[in-house]
């Protein structure tokens, strides 16, 4: 296994790495054409849809001569799989998809947790600089303390607080507002006192962010989100430029076992195929929603309705668009747009609780980036949070007809609560 803090191969195992290779040279094609033809080099059939492979062991060569036992150092295994624990025809040909998108070689893993675990099993840092988000990120990271001893530290600490080794875990956007934090801040942060930046760009896939430009070490994406985009796989990712990290996540990744399975890894090549389409749309039409609610919001126009409605059951709406004052950097780490999920924030938990019923196009569930839009009371999964607040995924839908559901839905919480009393709704009943 490589060791992150110098480098040295402590303990070799052959992975079998059937995965695109870290200095593997990529035409200039642009993002939306790598997202098709990335992938080309390992077309092996005639088939223009490739198929899907389940097997979980794979044929050595029929010529003796041409085995090459693990043993040897010149073994080369980059065209043939052995066990799919290692590699598999599907999942590698998503990280050949994934490369050339994340700018970066590029694996992946059974879940987004099980992606950011693996990052921390092969750093193990010392200390962690984290500050709030995502709560699924915090119980691997009260995990990996428990079983290393490792201590967390406001992402506001000073930079002397960190030693060689150390990791900044930047999420931005961060959930569940959709609120964004400066990456080559933090990088320069981290890299002042030898530490690492890990940026967890799941809320701005490719197209939208590029953690590397602004010095990240490592980016990790709950693929489950964006780069699924269908709400029906699970996956996570790993991309680092540094060749030895990625050959060590490689080789821990096969003894963590935590791979995806074949009908997963089909499923991310089709879903990767309409990213740029998919995600540029959302972002656009979320962009557009903010805009509409914040102006609606802040508008002192007696006797205009939408106004009068919007104010009446909303508080305040949360969106990376809306750091006006950030815009200096904001507007060059995110030049294309500020994300497709932000934040509504009710008057009261009671409106909170009732909004999604009264909607028709949004889903109230849980999780994000699928072309379907989704509206979730986020205290129904996530203790820490305002129970006073629903984080919104905008889908791939007619961003006009979102906003009429809005209205409609805030229309109807407004006349219901004319029959409650003022003291109850404040209460939250």
């Amino acid at each position: 296994m490589v060791d992150p803090h110098n480098g040295i191969v402590v303990n070799g195992i052959d992975t079998h790495a059937s995965e695109p290779q870290p200095t593997q040279s990529l035409p200039k094609w642009s993002a939306a054409t790598q997202a098709i033809h990335a992938d080309d080099h390992l077309n092996r059939i005639e088939d223009v849809a490739p198929p899907v492979h389940v097997a979980t062991t794979f044929r050595y060569h029929n010529d003796p001569d041409q085995l090459i036992p693990s043993t040897d150092p010149s073994a080369s295994l980059s065209d043939r799989h052995i066990y799919s624990r290692h590699t598999a025809p599907t999942t590698t040909r998503l990280e050949a998809l994934l490369t050339p998108l994340l700018l970066a070689p590029t694996l992946t893993y059974s879940s987004g947790l099980s992606a950011l675990h693996a990052a921390y099993v092969f750093l193990r840092p010392r200390r962690i600089a984290i500050t709030a988000g995502y709560h699924g990120a915090h119980a691997v990271l009260k995990l990996h303390c428990r079983l290393t001893g490792a201590t967390l530290l406001p992402l506001s600490c000073p930079a002397e607080d960190l030693h060689p080794g150390d990791v900044i875990h930047l999420e931005t956007p961060l959930n569940p507002t959709g609120e964004a934090l400066s990456i080559k801040h933090y990088a320069d942060k981290a890299h002042s006192r030898g530490a690492y930046l890990l940026v967890d760009s799941t809320f701005a896939p490719p197209g939208l962010q590029e953690p590397f430009r602004w010095g990240a070490d490592v980016v990790m994406h709950s693929g489950t989100k964006y780069l699924g985009g269908h709400s029906d796989m699970l996956c996570g990712v790993l991309a680092t430029r540094k060749e030895d990290w990625y050959k060590g996540l490689a080789e821990e990744r096969a003894v963590l076992g935590s791979v995806m399975g074949g009908l997963e890894g089909w499923l991310g090549v089709r879903s990767v195929r309409t990213l740029e389409v998919r995600v540029k749309r959302q972002s656009e039409s979320a962009g557009k929603l903010v805009a509409w609610l914040d102006t609606l919001l802040h508008k002192q126009t007696p006797g205009d309705r939408e106004s009068e409605v919007v104010a009446a059951v909303v508080a305040s709406v949360q969106h990376a668009s809306l750091q006006r004052e950030d815009m200096a950097w904001l507007a060059e780490q995110m030049p294309n747009g500020f994300g497709p999920v932000f934040a509504i924030s009710m008057r009261s938990e009671r409106l909170a609780r009732r909004l999604p019923s009264k909607l028709e196009l949004f889903h109230h569930a849980t999780s994000l980036g699928g072309v379907e839009s989704l509206i979730e009371w986020r205290t129904m999964s996530d203790t820490t949070v305002d129970t006073r607040l629903l984080r919104v995924s905008v889908g791939v839908e007619s961003w006009e007809d979102l906003r009429d559901d809005l209205m409609q839905g805030f229309a109807a919480l407004r006349e219901e609560g004319k029959g409650v009393g003022e003291g109850a709704k404040e209460n939250g009943t």
